[in-house]
């Protein structure tokens, strides 16, 4: 029987969304406005809460389109024109590009994440740190941070306890998979932090790409799950007499486009860092082995 290439088959290619819409009562929609092959429709900001001044979590990635945008989706989804806040879910710059520009329409707004201080310095703007557990409130809603560190150092999920939602911002995308870079990440934290995620009681997944996820855990299982494959799959390379990661990538990833396997590659390195720091392979310059 023919082993399967992946468990995750969606993809972001092609994925349209509206400029801004709302998914709940509490909880809408802008597009950050900076589509691509890793961004899908672009980055999804939220206005979060049922009062006329709602909190904004994550800003994009700074973009002029985004902020008229910005105040057309607060008034039309929210009836709204003020913020109370801004919340961010990690350092990348389609996360946190955007606070001056909202600053600037909005005020000196308060701007909430957790501890980077390498990436943060980058930034001359106040920021006030959080950490794994923090309760943030605002009309309506209720958010509750959850380190889960893998795909950045600072990443933060916030589960939304009126709903049942989570905000998972880069850990889980609404299709496809997403960079877990070796730069204040990997694969061992990101497993970690997927896992974590399966303890809460969920109803729906907000992601920071993509449409919201309705099968909360059907995703985070299959994420694991795909990841597992990749592992096995880069054992099984190894095991072939395969040393490199780009000869690993196309024995792989067959069924992906080779403008894409330079990111491919970044992921095959990733495992095979987690293996290495588990003992299981061994690397010598661009080459690996198993241990």
């Amino acid at each position: 029987m023919t082993q399967p290439q992946r468990v995750v088959t969606d993809t972001m290619a092609g994925l349209k969304l509206p400029d801004f819409d709302t998914w709940s009562d509490r909880v809408a929609t802008v597009l950050g406005q900076n589509p691509g092959p890793f961004t899908g429709p672009g980055t999804n900001t939220y206005l979060v809460g049922t009062s006329k001044r709602p909190l904004l979590l994550d800003t994009g990635i700074g973009l002029e389109v985004y902020d008229p945008l910005l105040e057309q989706g607060l008034s039309e989804t929210k009836g709204a024109n003020e913020l109370q806040e801004i919340v961010l879910t990690h350092v990348h710059q389609d996360h946190i590009g955007g606070v001056p520009n909202v600053q600037k329409r909005f005020g000196e707004l308060s701007v909430s994440k957790h501890r980077w201080p390498e990436k943060d310095r980058a930034y001359d703007f106040p920021l006030t740190y959080i950490e794994d557990g923090a309760t943030i409130e605002t009309d309506g809603a209720t958010l509750h941070a959850i380190h889960t560190p893998g795909h950045a150092k600072d990443h933060l999920c916030y589960y939304l306890e009126e709903e049942k939602a989570l905000f998972t911002g880069d850990l889980v995308l609404g299709a496809g998979t997403t960079v877990v870079p070796e730069e204040g990440g990997g694969l061992i934290d990101y497993m970690a932090s997927l896992r974590k995620l399966l303890d809460l009681d969920l109803s729906v997944i907000y992601p920071a790409h993509g449409p919201a996820i309705r099968e909360p855990y059907k995703k985070l299982n299959a994420y694991i799950a795909h990841r597992e494959l990749r592992e096995q799959q880069v054992l099984d390379a190894l095991g072939a007499g395969l040393t490199r990661i780009p000869d690993m990538v196309k024995r792989i990833y067959v069924d992906v486009p080779e403008f894409l396997h330079a990111a491919a590659g970044n992921s095959v390195q990733s495992h095979l860092i987690k293996l290495e720091k588990e003992g299981v392979v061994k690397n010598e310059g661009e080459e690996w082995a198993l241990a």
